[in-house]
Order: structure tokens, then C-alpha cells, then sequence
């Protein structure tokens, strides 16, 4: 079996298990040489995956892929959240977060340029629409994004948490009861 459908297989048994445990299923992957590869599955949900559901997705993936025993070498199946940057990979993903910043690598160039950085729009047919620091408003073709994920802009983040110090510290000072 090659790699390619060892891949399809392990995303569909990942799939159907982060379905079965309300979990959206990120990202699959099979990594690594063919005598040890690596199993990796990101799982996410709207308040965040805990280490309880990764290792219940872990033991069930785990479980059905040692069961059904398509994979003809020692694995190791890695279980985790996509992160912060969190992976971009479905055109759902592009809708989800229109609005953020993140960057992409494209494997044909657009105006003369594979790699961005910048502001998601949003995606119209199968181009995604792209706010780019260095060359503007460009639409990459969906099928030709090489790898795209989120970017954490820590010099927003802390503005945030200072906006949140502020009202915290006002609403202190005028005696509301605040939790």
C-alpha cells in the first residue's frame, strides 16, 4: 500500500473518531520513513481541546489502526491541538478565518511571488483572497497553497490584554462587583 492511501486511511479513521467525540479533525498526517513513521492528528474544538481528548482520540485511533493493521512498521501516532498558528488546509478553514493574520507559501507564483504574509479576506470560488503586506490584495489559487497557517500578532495580543487590565482596573474603581 503506499503512502499516499495509508494517508487517505488514517485521515478517515481520525475523522470518524474526532466525530464520534464532537472534535473537528484539523489535520492528518503520515510522516517519517516508511520503516518508522509518525502518525500525527490535530484535533481542535471552540474552547479548545483538552489532554482528556487526546488521549481518548490517541487510544481510539490508536486501537483501530492497530486493529485494522495497514501500517507495516512500528508507528508513533502523535495526538495534539494545531496550535496558535494553527495549519490552514480546507477552504473552510479560509472561511473560519477570514479577518486574521497569517502566511502562505504558494507552489506557482502569483504576480511574480510565492510566499505571503498579511490578512485573510476570505475565498471566492477556489482563490483565496489575500491582504499581503508587500504586494496588497492578491487571489491564490486554493489547490496551489503549498502551506498556510495563522500568524499570532503579539504586538495586537498585548494591546488586548492591556485594553482588558484597563476596563478590569475601571470596573474596580467604580465599586461594580466584577467576575
Amino acid at each position: 500500500m503506499g503512502q499516499a492511501s495509508i494517508a487517505e486511511r488514517v485521515r478517515a479513521i481520525a475523522e470518524r473518531v474526532a466525530l464520534d467525540h464532537k472534535l473537528e479533525l484539523v489535520h492528518a498526517e503520515v510522516a517519517g520513513p516508511d520503516n518508522k513513521p509518525i502518525v500525527r492528528v490535530f484535533i481542535d474544538k471552540p474552547d479548545g481541546v483538552t489532554h482528556g481528548d487526546c488521549s481518548e482520540v490517541s487510544l481510539h485511533v490508536g486501537t483501530i489502526l492497530d486493529v485494522e493493521d495497514f501500517i507495516h512498521a512500528a508507528y508513533t501516532l502523535e495526538v495534539s491541538s494545531p496550535g496558535l498558528e494553527r495549519g490552514l488546509y480546507k477552504r473552510q478553514d479560509y472561511e473560519r478565518f477570514a479577518g486574521h493574520p497569517a502566511k502562505m507559501k504558494s507552489r506557482t507564483p502569483v504576480n511574480g511571488q510565492r510566499n505571503f504574509r498579511g490578512h485573510i479576506i476570505g475565498i471566492e470560488d477556489e482563490q483565496v483572497i489575500f491582504e499581503d503586506k508587500t504586494s496588497g490584495r492578491v487571489s491564490v489559487p486554493l489547490d496551489a497553497i503549498v502551506k498556510a497557517n495563522l500568524e499570532i500578532d503579539i504586538e495586537e495580543e498585548f494591546r488586548r490584554v492591556k485594553r482588558f487590565e484597563a476596563v478590569e482596573a475601571g470596573a474596580k474603581s467604580d465599586g461594580r462587583k466584577h467576575n
